[in-house]
C-alpha cells in the first residue's frame, strides 16, 4: 500500500510519499511553525517527520525533491538535513538524503541567498561528484556551468533528466510508482531568459500501481497558467494525454488565481483553455484537489493566495468529477488541522460488477484517528 501525506503548513509545501516497499520520498520541506505563538496551528513539521522516521527505524529519505528554492518550499531545510558539502551541516540528528532532486535552475541561478544559497551549494557539490543527485532539464546554461567546472553534460548524463522522460530509478513493476517529468523545459532558458523559480520548477505525474490499478497524482509545485498551458500543449503534441490524467492534484501556488488564468474574476476565476482541459477533462471520477494553503479568505483584503475566486472554480471542478476540494489548513477542521493522509489503492472489500469484473479500488483519504471517519473516493476504471 502506498501513501501520500500533505501537511498543514499554511502557504507552504511538503508532501511525503511512502511506498509499499518501504521507500520514502519527500517533495519540498518548509518548517514554518512559530513555536513561540500558541495560536499558530501549523504543524511542527520537523517533529512530525522525525517521529515517522524513528518509527520506521531510519534516518534518511530515499529521495528529497526541492521543486524550487522559494522559502515556502525550503524553510528550515538547512537545519533539518545532513548536507554533504560542508561539515557545518553534518552531525548526529540530521536527516540524510540518499538522492537529491532539483531543477536545473537550482544549479545555474545567480544571486541565491540564505538557505537557497546553502541548498544550491549542496546540489552543485553533488553534481560535481556525479552522484546522489538528479537534475531536471539540461539548458545550455547548465552545460556552461559544467564546462566551467571542467565537466561535460555527457559525463554527468546519469545525473540529468529531461521533460518528457520517466525517472529511471522508479518503475511500477519494481517500486510500484513511475514519475513522468513535465517540467522544467530546458529550452526556456536557452535564449538568455533569467531563471524564474516558479516557472522553472519541477512538475511530475506520479503513477502508483496498487491492487492492480493505477492512481495518478500530479504534483504541480508553483507553476502559473503560462507554464501549465505549455505543459498541456507539449503533452498533446506528443499524444501523451494520459500523462496528464489525475486522481489527485496538488494545486500549484497555494490556490492562486494565476495558476488558472491572467484575470482573477469577480467571484470565480475563468481558466485559460488548456488549464480548463487539464482540470476538467483530465480529472478521473472521484478526483481530489489538494490546496496546500491557509484558510481561503471570504473577501479580497489579502492580495496574496489563496484566492476565493480560484477556490470557487476548483470546488466546481472537483464537484464535476464527483470528487473533493481539500484545504490543508482546514482539514479536518480549521480549529484543529491535521495531516491529510491518502492511502492509494486499498479497500477492505473489493466489489464486483454484474459481469464479475473487479471494480477500481477507491482512493482512501484518512482523517485523523480521533475523527473516527473515513472518506472513500471512487475512481473511474
Amino acid at each position: 500500500m502506498h501513501k501520500l501525506t500533505f501537511f498543514p503548513l499554511g502557504n507552504a509545501d511538503c508532501c511525503r510519499i511512502d511506498l509499499s516497499g518501504g521507500e520514502k520520498l519527500l517533495f519540498d520541506y518548509a518548517a514554518v511553525k512559530d513555536a513561540s505563538d500558541n495560536a499558530d496551528k501549523r504543524i511542527d513539521l520537523s517533529a512530525e517527520l522525525r517521529e515517522d522516521l524513528e518509527a520506521s527505524k531510519r534516518d534518511y529519505y530515499d529521495v528529497v525533491a526541492f521543486t524550487h528554492l522559494d522559502d515556502d518550499h525550503i524553510h528550515g531545510a538547512t537545519d533539518f538535513f545532513y548536507l554533504q558539502h560542508a561539515a557545518k551541516y553534518q552531525g548526529d540528528g540530521r536527516i540524510k538524503i540518499k538522492k537529491l532532486w532539483v531543477p536545473a535552475a537550482v544549479i545555474i541561478e545567480d544571486g541565491c541567498e540564505d538557505e537557497a544559497r546553502v541548498l544550491q551549494e549542496e546540489a552543485r557539490h553533488r553534481l560535481r561528484e556525479g552522484k546522489d543527485i538528479l537534475v531536471f532539464s539540461r539548458p545550455d546554461k547548465l552545460k556552461d556551468w559544467l564546462d566551467k567546472e571542467g565537466l561535460t553534460i555527457e559525463n554527468r548524463a546519469n545525473c540529468v533528466i529531461d521533460a518528457g522522460k520517466t525517472v529511471p530509478d522508479f518503475t511500477q513493476n519494481k517500486q510500484g510508482v513511475e514519475f513522468f517529468v513535465h517540467s522544467p523545459f530546458g529550452s526556456r532558458l536557452d535564449d538568455g531568459t533569467l531563471v524564474d523559480r516558479n516557472i522553472d520548477c519541477i512538475v511530475v505525474q506520479a503513477s502508483f500501481l496498487a491492487d492492480q490499478k493505477v492512481t495518478k497524482v500530479i504534483l504541480a509545485s508553483d507553476v502559473d497558467h503560462v507554464a501549465l498551458r505549455e505543459i498541456v500543449k507539449v503533452t498533446k503534441f506528443h499524444k501523451r494525454e494520459d500523462r496528464l490524467e489525475w486522481d489527485v492534484l496538488k494545486l500549484p501556488h497555494h490556490c492562486s488565481y494565476l495558476s488558472l488564468g491572467p484575470d482573477k474574476g469577480k467571484d470565480k476565476t475563468t481558466p485559460v483553455e488548456e488549464v480548463k482541459w487539464l482540470l476538467e477533462d483530465q480529472a478521473q471520477t472521484g478526483a481530489t484537489i489538494v490546496s496546500p494553503s491557509k484558510r481561503i479568505p471570504g473577501n479580497d483584503d489579502d492580495i496574496q493566495p489563496p484566492h476565493r475566486q480560484a477556490e470557487n472554480y476548483h470546488k466546481d471542478a472537483a464537484k464535476g468529477a464527483k470528487g473533493e476540494f481539500i484545504v490543508t489548513m482546514e482539514h479536518p477542521k480549521e480549529r484543529a488541522p491535521e495531516p491529510l493522509e491518502m492511502r492509494l489503492g486499498r479497500q477492505k472489500r473489493k466489489s464486483r460488477s454484474a459481469t464479475g469484473v473487479v471494480q477500481s479500488p477507491p482512493l482512501a483519504i484518512r482523517l485523523p484517528v480521533q475523527a473516527h471517519e473515513r472518506l472513500h473516493l471512487n475512481r473511474r476504471a
